[in-house]
């Protein structure tokens, strides 16, 4: 887990089949104000996996038992990182004192689970090099013009464990807290790319309305990873999450 800086003490969460590393450009935004936890969820990045299937709930388990005692935290997830963010929200709400949710859903829809478990196959079936086309494709629009920032997160996605990526897809397939969001009442920011096909903004709606108080931006013309692709999203998120907005 990348622990670095001190002060106010932040989480973020990585997205399907990369790693704490992803948050890169924001740990480094972060660390003069405050301490930066990045942990790699299982068998993603550094993280150990013993092969045993594992939810979105027991991901937020890791996560509440690495800042149980530093917390409350400020917490921002992405993708399947916010699906974390809001199971760890829900269960220990007295861990969680701001929340940003990116590109994420409490619930990927009435056919999740046979999605997300043809993502799981294709996760295990295709060498990872052949699934870098599809994934570019919903990480970032045609115009992003960032060749750099696209290798990297490639690179982190070819060194994901294949078989922990199909797990993780099947967790997310599994993973429904429409119900439950009203259960979150700490201060939460919600973003989306105004063109993300993975998570689209009718999904973030939903998670801006079952959220008390929830604000909501959509950044314009940009797709899944919607905070790397906009110039302006990361320093917005760093300020909500270090409490000067929101």
């Amino acid at each position: 887990m990348i622990d670095e800086g001190s002060g106010q003490p932040i989480v973020l969460l990585h997205s399907l089949a990369q790693s704490g590393e992803l948050w890169r450009p924001l740990i480094d935004l972060l660390t003069p104000h405050a301490r930066v936890l990045a942990p790699d969820a299982r068998g993603h990045g550094k993280s150990t996996w013993d092969g045993s299937p594992f939810s979105i709930q027991d991901l937020a388990e890791d996560v509440a038992r690495a800042v149980d005692k530093i917390g409350p935290v400020s917490v921002l997830g992405m993708s399947m990182g916010g699906c974390v963010a809001i199971a760890l929200a829900i269960s220990h709400p007295e861990l969680v004192q701001r929340l940003v949710l990116a590109d994420t859903t409490a619930s990927y829809g009435p056919d999740r689970k046979q999605q997300w478990e043809k993502r799981a196959q294709a996760a295990v079936g295709k060498p990872r090099r052949q699934q870098v086309e599809f994934q570019v494709d919903r990480w970032f629009s045609p115009g992003f013009d960032n060749p750099a920032e696209v290798e990297r997160v490639v690179e982190l996605f070819v060194q994901t464990d294949s078989a922990a990526h199909a797990q993780a897809c099947r967790a997310l397939g599994d993973f429904d807290a429409t119900d439950e969001l009203g259960a979150i009442s700490c201060p939460t920011l919600v973003v989306v790319g105004e063109d993300d096909q993975a998570t689209p903004p009718d999904m973030a709606q939903a998670l801006a309305d079952g959220i008390t108080g929830a604000r909501l931006v959509t950044l314009a013309g940009a797709r899944h990873f919607s905070l790397f692709e906009k110039p302006e999203a990361l320093p917005m998120a760093a300020d909500y999450l270090l409490g000067k907005e929101g």
